[in-house]
């Protein structure tokens, strides 16, 4: 469950502290898990590839400090082995082992250790131990994982409590976390039968005026092809507001446990790209570009190379202008879109049936989520479309001591 463990320097010398991890490894009693004092069961199968070499094999500066072995002549049963003097950079490093195994690191302080647990590229779950408040605060905010644990083990997660999905390369699909509220809603289809109801917004937009200026412009017979859009961007965009406010700059914990933090909450996805397709409708791209906007998606507009109709017009006048604001507008070919899928968190379609086949075939190959949804005015389904959720779970008890959130 936990493959890579990285310490402090002061710790990761520490004879002492070694003795006590390799002495609770070893105490460990492995065999059948019909035998309820077992603490380790067997593998599913006995290990192959990574998880083999693993088990079997030590990388240049690695020293075994316990030694796995298989247990009871079973080739799926393995004891548990530690590595210390893992490299950075190195296989057991960037390696994820579903196995009994565990590489031990050492960093130079919290900010070493953070790059190394980034750089391996996973994010399902991470944890950290630390009675510094400044060290939890820094690790929150920087840690690239879904599920982050504070002073507790590092599985055992519970539905709703702790729900469970990483990021990265631990990730598939749009982010949502099984467990959570919003899980379901990938598997199921909307239709919209009128606008969204919303509730008063405190956050002084910059769309939000836009919306008031906007209004005259149903009035106007220079715009009287886009009236419709135009009415759908003023009924969403007050409503994607009031939804970042009610719940997706929030952190929610639904239980409030006395000695147990549980947040969830929503992270803004970096980078996004928002494509035009030739048959979407003004909504559908301003639609997009404005929750992208209030989301801090930090999003750019893709439209096809050579694309002119009302919807690239309308994005030429004073009014499309001030409404991207400092939203760049390039152009691109699917292979150009594609070149640079590694370089993108998102790409944001107006509908399932206009992505190229091409673009989803090399999607799939890296498992890059492609966002391709219609576009709803209401927030709390459209704007799951540009976040990805996170959990943080932190035991500020100490052995049943609330110390200072006593009172609380």
């Amino acid at each position: 469950a936990t493959s890579l463990l990285i310490l402090e320097k002061t710790i990761y010398d520490d004879g002492h502290f070694k003795e006590q991890l390799v002495d609770a490894a070893e105490s460990l009693k492995i065999g059948s898990a019909w035998e309820f004092s077992n603490k380790l069961g067997p593998l599913v199968k006995p290990p192959t590839g990574d998880l083999q070499r693993g088990l079997t094999s030590l990388e240049e500066g690695e020293e075994w400090v316990l030694k796995s072995e298989i247990a009871d002549n079973n080739p799926s049963l393995w004891s548990p082995g530690i590595k210390y003097g893992v490299k950075q950079g190195g296989y057991t490093h960037l390696t994820e082992f579903f196995g009994p195994l565990l590489g031990v690191m050492r960093a130079d302080n919290l900010d070493h250790a953070l790059v190394m647990v980034n750089q391996t590229g996973y994010g399902l779950t991470s944890g950290i131990e630390s009675l510094d408040h400044r060290e939890q605060d820094l690790w929150k905010e920087r840690v690239f994982a879904g599920n982050l644990y504070i002073n507790r083990g590092t599985t055992g997660a519970i539905v709703l409590r702790q729900p469970f999905g990483g990021l990265g390369k631990s990730a598939l699909g749009p982010g949502l976390k099984a467990g959570s509220p919003e899980y379901v809603t990938q598997f199921m289809n909307f239709k919209e039968t009128g606008s969204p109801e919303t509730g008063p917004v405190q956050n002084d937009h910059y769309l939000l005026q836009k919306v008031q200026e906007w209004k005259k412009l149903i009035q106007w017979n220079r715009f009287k092809d886009e009236k419709e859009d135009i009415k759908k961007i003023i009924n969403a965009i007050p409503n994607y507001l009031y939804q970042i406010e009610k719940k997706f700059c929030r952190e929610l914990d639904f239980f409030h446990l006395r000695g147990q933090d549980n947040i969830l909450r929503f992270l803004p996805i970096k980078n996004m790209v928002i494509r035009l397709h030739p048959d979407d409708s003004l909504f559908n791209l301003l639609g997009r570009s404005a929750a992208a906007i209030i989301s801090g998606c930090e999003p750019r507009i893709s439209i096809p190379t050579g694309l002119e109709n009302n919807v690239t017009h309308f994005l030429t006048t004073h009014y499309g202008r001030e409404f991207l604001g400092t939203v760049p507008i390039m152009q691109q070919t699917d292979d150009e879109l594609v070149a640079d899928m590694a370089n993108v968190g998102r790409i944001r379609y107006g509908a399932p049936d206009r992505v190229p086949a091409g673009v989803s075939e090399v999607a799939a190959q890296t498992g890059f989520y492609i966002s391709r949804t219609p576009v709803y005015m209401d927030g709390q389904i459209e704007l799951l479309q540009y976040f990805q959720q996170q959990s943080i779970c932190n035991n500020y008890h100490r052995y049943g001591n609330l110390g200072e959130r006593a009172v609380e």
